[in-house]
């Protein structure tokens, strides 16, 4: 499994890397999850790259992904029960916010998190690799029109 914390370089080159076939639609859609600056699903994703390459399909698009989570080069978010958003994975651990309104995801750093790890994992001798905070409420915006 490739560790992409510490990966650098284009979209390519960490595809090489992985021993994976690289290809034109994999380095495509590994760099338009990287360029996205947030939180996409499947959908999104492939609109995006039928601009630049319209011969992928939907069915590329999911297969990448599970790839690509496998491979620990993006993470898979369950925000609600209709879509799952991918996002590449970063060189910090960050958290979320979600607004239950209108769907805004905010990121936040959570060093609480960071420390819980450690402490439960030694309490329970569990080597603990991810930890996922959501927290759900308004954003300021819905907030204001609920006022």
């Amino acid at each position: 499994m490739v560790n992409v914390i510490k990966q650098k370089g284009s979209a390519r080159q960490i595809l090489d890397r992985s021993s994976q076939r690289v290809t034109a639609q994999r380095t495509l859609l590994l760099e338009m999850l990287r360029q996205s600056g947030g939180h996409v699903d499947a959908d999104e994703l492939y609109r995006r790259a039928r601009k630049k390459n319209s011969r992928i399909s939907l069915s590329t698009v999911y297969r990448n992904l599970q790839l690509f989570k496998k491979l620990g080069l993006v993470e898979e978010h369950h925000f609600d029960e209709e879509h799952h958003h991918y996002e590449a994975k970063s060189g910090t651990e960050h958290q979320h916010l979600l607004c239950v309104n209108c769907g805004k995801v905010v990121e936040f750093a959570c060093p609480v998190s960071w420390k819980l790890r450690e402490d439960i994992g030694k309490q329970y001798d569990f080597d603990i690799t991810g930890v996922e905070v959501r927290m759900t409420g308004l954003c300021s915006s819905c907030h204001t029109k609920e006022k």
